[in-house]
């Protein structure tokens, strides 16, 4: 039953990205990712109307005559997923958590990526890396990507962002799209994510559910931090404790958004009750107008 019930949610999945992709994408896809480049082709002779700058200086003073580097758009885009499987997000209040919603978002982005015959690899982290998957093409290995992140168990408790970001600034060589999916309820990341935006089209998908934001109006209630263990005491009672603990969240939030922003990464907010298909089409659509 688990194995059907798998390939069902799989299968819906697929659907969703399918519509995806032939609602906004299709064709326009790459259009919308700075992360594909130019790659070097062929050197020929100059011919009037060239740009100058492209001239191959070696091979002109061999030859004798002017030769200028021809280049081509690569034809295929690396996506790459940073996945975040630490305790945090095995957190909800409604009917799926945040890191089964992080599971729907990956698998969307890596579907709507398969259809465009993309190449798709990810990390899977927690305090360590739990699972580096090289990118590939295919619905097979797409498919066997989405089943290692809903099947996961994770080693670790905590979450060590620097970690994997560092991994893949190290590993990925060829220029990408980075889908850093998240809670980011870690520190010490900013150096690392400034360098990996640097080298690849960075975006920052954060994964939040209402308990993040809003304390419930309930008494005085023991809270457990599900990363470090730490047990701290809340009044929920307390109207005053609610709206400290709400504007808490939303400076830090507003804060996040901001040192992203500085460092070129755009920022995607899922909250766990939206529909993930209608806000990363809403996205797209906003990034198509931006490029």
């Amino acid at each position: 039953m688990e194995d059907l019930s798998f390939f069902r949610r799989v299968r819906q999945i697929e659907l969703v990205a399918a519509k995806l992709v032939d609602q906004l994408l299709g064709g326009r896809y790459r259009s919308i990712f700075r992360g594909q480049g130019i790659e070097f082709d062929e050197v020929r002779e100059y011919v009037a109307g060239d740009d100058v700058r492209a001239i191959d200086w070696n091979v002109t003073s061999r030859m004798g005559l002017p030769h200028t580097k021809i280049f081509r758009e690569e034809r295929e885009i690396i996506l790459f997923n940073i996945v975040d499987t630490s305790a945090s997000l095995y957190a909800g209040s409604g009917q799926i958590g945040k890191n089964e919603y992080a599971a729907l978002v990956f698998a969307i982005l890596s579907l709507s990526a398969v259809k465009n015959n993309d190449r798709v690899g990810a990390a899977f982290f927690s305090d360590r890396i739990e699972k580096w998957i090289p990118p590939g093409k295919g619905r097979k290995h797409i498919l066997s990507l989405i089943h290692e992140l809903l099947k996961m168990n994770p080693s670790g408790i905590g979450s060590d962002l620097d970690l994997a970001l560092k991994g893949v600034y190290r590993n990925l060589k060829r220029r990408g799209i980075c889908f850093i999916i998240s809670d980011f309820r870690t520190d010490g990341y900013w150096d690392s994510l400034s360098l990996l935006a640097r080298k690849h089209d960075c975006v920052a998908v954060k994964i939040v559910d209402a308990v993040d934001t809003v304390f419930p109006p309930v008494g005085i209630v023991e809270l457990e931090d599900p990363e470090s263990g730490e047990i701290l005491f809340a009044d929920g009672s307390s109207p005053s404790f609610r709206q400290s603990y709400e504007r808490f969240w939303q400076e830090k939030h507003a804060a996040w958004e901001a040192d992203c922003g500085r460092r070129g990464v755009e920022t995607l907010t899922l909250n766990t009750s939206d529909d993930p298909g209608v806000e990363i089409l809403r996205f797209f659509r906003r990034r198509r107008r931006a490029v």
